[in-house]
C-alpha cells in the first residue's frame, strides 16, 4: 500500500492524499510535478528511475488507510543532480 507522504522532499510543498501534482518513483520518493519537470528533469535523484502520477487515495478509505504524517525533506543539490544526469 502506498504511504502518499506528506509533501515535495525538495521543496517541501504540501502534498496532501488528493493532491492532483504529486509525483512518485518505484520506491515512493515523492516530489511536486513542478520540481519533476523543471528541476529533477524527470530522473529521482534517489534511485534514478522515473516519475509517474501519486494515485489518490480514495476518501472513504483514509481511516483505515492513512496517508503519511511523515515529511521526508531532503532538497536536492541540484547541480550536482542535473551533472549526473549527462553522464548518463
Amino acid at each position: 500500500m502506498l504511504q502518499i507522504r506528506p509533501s515535495c522532499e525538495h521543496c517541501n510543498k504540501q502534498l496532501p492524499y488528493n493532491a492532483s501534482d504529486a509525483m512518485i518513483c518505484t520506491f515512493e520518493c515523492t516530489f511536486c510535478k513542478e520540481c519533476v519537470d523543471d528541476i529533477l528533469l524527470k530522473v529521482c535523484p534517489n534511485c534514478g528511475g522515473g516519475f509517474e502520477k501519486r494515485p489518490i487515495r480514495p476518501e472513504h478509505l483514509l481511516q483505515k488507510y492513512p496517508a503519511s504524517t511523515i515529511t521526508v525533506h531532503k532538497p536536492v543539490n541540484v547541480a550536482l543532480h542535473q551533472q549526473k544526469i549527462k553522464a548518463l
